[in-house]
């Protein structure tokens, strides 16, 4: 147990422990409802409720994240990040015990009408009757899970349901296609995520994803597995090809005492080639928390560090990236 106050080891990448406070739930992520009870939704909204309240934290999947939107730092830490609380975890019902709403007239009021030229597609698939096969490997073979509601459509290379799942240059650095496994999240766009619309084909949408189009489902009528909506984008600047991403938002090299070592804030091996676009949350503190010793006996430990770096947070695949506000320009629209 950790005061907020103070930072806990619970997000696996030290910038958002810098600034998140972080709660842990018991269960199995491939068990779904056997641990997923009323019980623990209800007592979890009731906490974060309160801290959202205290510390002003928006009451929305841009700032109530699980560990599986949670960067990594690298690559090899961003390959080995958490997946909980997984894909049978019902964002929708938690959300509006968050809010304190019926979860039923919270997405009456989603607007889930036609594209209408807006740029913003957030996946909202009803939870109850999303229930596409999971398999799980975590004993060593794989076996496929009983059907049960999930928080997530698949994403494809093509808007066909034959066409192979998209896959993640760090996942699968072979290029093999995505899986249907429930920790691989090379392939599955979370409820609540907004992304940047590629376009419409059929009952199909594609969206950026990963550096790639990932196409869904997404049918019109009663069918529908998300909803279209304004907001705000970054895409690269002019004249670059492409840019990189990055799993933390420390300063530059030169913000740091002498008798701080500089933590790593080289890129990952993801990129943004021209063109495409992504649903940024907004700018982020540029900072590092130096803390290594209980009694701050060292020189500058427990010390907080600014730089003059701009980055935006940005909804890249399942996690949350940054990108340097330099390498962009930022659209807002319909």
């Amino acid at each position: 147990m950790v005061r907020p106050q103070n930072v806990s080891w619970g997000a696996g990448d030290w910038y958002v422990n810098m600034h998140a406070i972080n709660v842990e739930h018991e269960g199995f992520a491939a068990q779904g409802a056997a641990w997923y009870t009323e019980a623990m939704y209800r007592a979890s909204a009731t906490l974060v409720r309160y801290l959202a309240a205290k510390y002003d934290i928006p009451l929305d999947r841009a700032h109530i994240l699980g560990h599986d939107n949670v960067a990594g730092p690298t690559d090899d830490l961003t390959v080995a990040q958490h997946w909980d609380p997984g894909p049978y975890w019902d964002w929708d019902h938690y959300l509006a015990l968050l809010k304190g709403v019926n979860g039923q007239a919270d997405q009456a009021t989603a607007d889930r009408a036609g594209r209408g030229g807006r740029q913003v597609v957030t996946i909202s698939p009803d939870f109850a009757t999303n229930q596409p096969p999971v398999t799980d490997c975590s004993t060593g073979t794989c076996v496929t899970l009983p059907a049960q509601p999930t928080n997530f459509v698949y994403l494809h290379t093509a808007p066909s349901a034959s066409a192979p799942l998209l896959s993640d240059p760090l996942l699968q650095p072979d290029g093999s296609p995505g899986t249907l496994v429930d920790s691989d999240w090379s392939d599955k766009a979370p409820t609540g995520a907004s992304y940047a619309l590629v376009g419409q084909r059929g009952g199909w949408t594609g969206i950026w994803y990963g550096g790639q189009v990932g196409w869904f489902s997404n049918p019109p009528g009663p069918g529908h597995t998300a909803r279209f909506s304004g907001g705000t984008v970054v895409t690269p600047n002019p004249g670059l090809t492409l840019i990189p991403v990055y799993g933390s938002a420390f300063p530059e090299a030169s913000a740091y005492p002498p008798a701080v070592p500089v933590p790593a804030i080289a890129p990952l091996s993801y990129t943004i080639p021209a063109g495409q676009r992504y649903v940024t949350n907004g700018q982020v503190p540029d900072d590092y928390y130096y803390a290594v010793t209980i009694n701050s006996s060292l020189p500058d430990d427990h010390t907080v560090i600014p730089g003059q770096t701009v980055y935006h947070q940005i909804s890249y695949n399942q996690r949350d990236f940054h990108v340097n506000a330099n390498d962009v320009q930022v659209v807002t629209g319909p």
